[in-house]
């Protein structure tokens, strides 16, 4: 098996911008496995929040080249499990290798990877269409560049939230979903909960910071909404963590270290009788082909990831309207561009 790595930057259509950082160009790293003709890719943004760059992701995948050239994936979660030991300080990174590894054993097995796992294409959920933080009346511009969309993933996080919300409403009878990434106070969240679900809101996604332990089990207990879990649901023991303190969570690739890991979270947090979301980190249509692999597992999903950038690199799969179609390649279904 060959490894290569490909940096790419993704040019957004614009300003993406949340409660804590904004961004016009999205760096990502594209891993590259080759084994008998074929070729599995997967994907890890950057992200300055968690501190994980394209340098420091391709160093720990350089570190570990011998041992990936001379593996036979002949399972991706045991092979998952090995590098493991050599990359769990580098999820990003175990993520992009992850991805890459179940895009080969589809591609070389000649089906797609949700059937191997003996899942069947029935009642996937919509995507939504996530609009940045803006002023108001571009905000409004945004979500009509995307009409009739089923389905509005609103950033929060500002002076005038509600406002915000308002407005939006007033263009639009789609469900809304709102993210405060971090931006807001237990007793703001509990407060809003109200006037949101007045407004279609389906449920608000991290409100509080992501260590505010305490505040959260007196937030889900008084909100009118339900809470989801992002910041504060990482990687696997952190599923445990949350129930108790959010109603479902919403679980990132590049995080948690890829599929296998999502896995196994979504597993255990049907067993606590968890909602279950999976989000995108505006990647490419690499990463979210590889989301979709698990929608079939899922509540709620979230991506849009392609649909914000200006450019693509990959074809795989196609979002209309909210829904996904799979691409006719197996694997993943990804091809670069």
């Amino acid at each position: 098996m060959r490894l290569l790595l490909h940096h790419f930057d993704l040019p957004l259509k614009h300003v993406f911008r949340i409660s804590r950082e904004a961004t016009s160009v999205q760096p990502t790293l594209v891993v590259e496995l080759q084994a008998e003709g074929e070729s599995g890719f997967g994907e890890a943004t950057t992200n300055s929040y968690y501190g994980f760059t394209y340098e420091n992701m391709a160093a720990a995948l350089e570190a570990v080249r011998d041992e990936i050239e001379t593996t036979t994936i002949d399972d991706p979660a045991r092979f998952w499990d090995v590098m493991s030991e050599r990359l769990g300080d580098n999820p990003f990174a175990l993520c992009a290798l992850d991805q890459a590894a179940h895009d080969l054993w589809g591609k070389l097995r000649g089906q797609p990877v949700y059937r191997l796992w003996g899942l069947r294409a029935d009642n996937m959920p919509l995507t939504n269409y996530t609009i940045g933080i803006d002023d108001i009346d571009v905000m409004v511009a945004k979500m009509a560049e995307f009409p009739d969309w089923p389905i509005y993933k609103i950033k929060l996080g500002t002076q005038h939230d509600l406002e915000i919300v308002r407005e939006l409403r007033k263009h639009s009878a789609a469900t809304f979903r709102v993210d405060a990434n971090c931006g807001w106070d237990a007793a703001e969240t509990i407060r809003n909960s109200v006037a949101l679900k007045e407004l279609g809101v389906e449920f608000i996604e991290q409100p509080l910071p992501a260590d505010r332990w305490d505040e959260m089990q007196q937030v889900r207990a008084e909100s009118a909404l339900p809470i989801i879990a992002d910041e504060s649901c990482i990687v696997p023991p952190d599923v445990d963590r949350c129930a108790g303190h959010f109603d479902g969570i919403n679980i990132k690739l590049v995080k948690c270290g890829g599929l296998t890991p999502a896995r196994r979270m979504i597993a255990r947090a049907r067993e606590l009788e968890m909602r279950v979301m999976v989000g995108c980190m505006t990647e490419s249509t690499v990463g979210v082909s590889a989301i979709a692999q698990l929608l079939p597992l899922l509540d709620y999903v979230d991506m849009d990831g392609p649909l914000l950038l200006d450019r693509d690199i990959a074809t795989g799969v196609t979002i209309d309207q909210g829904r996904c179609h799979y691409a006719d390649v197996n694997g993943c279904g990804v091809r670069l561009l």
